[in-house]
């Protein structure tokens, strides 16, 4: 017979990795603050191997506009300004033979507004993964009728697994929010 705890906490877990996964896509989205988040997709060719950009360089944030990378060997300047323009981070490096720095532009009303609507597609996408998720665990409640699992006790769990739901819905409209604030700031 099946385990409903067990299959609310599966379900649970698969709503958290989803809501996980979009909060990690906003950090990526730049909305004129300088982040250092924006940089964790960049791959370096350090001594033959593509590795992160944080394993050969500090990444700082001197100010609201500015992003630092100091590589740990001078020699990867050049490889690290090559893998952030090789990358879709959309800003050109500027360095001084020690440091290489990040200068992010102002965004447009223009282009705020299409990081906004950006932002609601992967929110939109992440919602669909979470009703999908709560549909498949319907199911599952369902089919165990058959298999022994009484109403009352699948009504109960269906109740549950409708709170779960929202509640992760609720998360994902509060980081929506919260990004759409931070990138709409001038």
């Amino acid at each position: 017979m099946l385990d409903v705890k067990a299959t609310l906490s599966e379900a649970e877990e698969r709503m958290e990795m989803a809501a996980m996964y979009l909060d990690e896509q906003l950090q990526r989205i730049r909305a004129g603050r300088a982040n250092a988040a924006i940089l964790d997709g960049v791959r370096v060719n350090s001594y033959g191997s593509m590795v992160p950009l944080n394993q050969v360089a500090s990444v700082t944030i001197p100010d609201p506009r500015t992003i630092a990378i100091r590589p740990w060997d001078k020699k990867a300047i050049r490889d690290i300004e090559k893998a952030i323009m090789d990358s879709d981070v959309g800003i050109t490096p500027e360095n001084n033979g020690e440091v290489v720095r990040l200068n992010l532009p102002q965004p447009t009303e223009e282009r705020r507004k299409d990081l906004v609507k950006q932002c609601n597609k992967i929110g939109e996408r992440t919602k669909v993964e979470i009703r999908n998720a709560r549909s498949e665990i319907k199911d599952k409640l369902k089919k165990a009728i058959k298999d022994g699992l009484s109403e009352d006790n699948e009504k109960d769990a269906e109740e549950q697994l409708q709170k779960i739901h929202d509640k992760y819905i609720k998360k994902i409209e509060t980081l929506l929010d919260e990004k759409q604030k931070e990138i709409m700031t001038v």
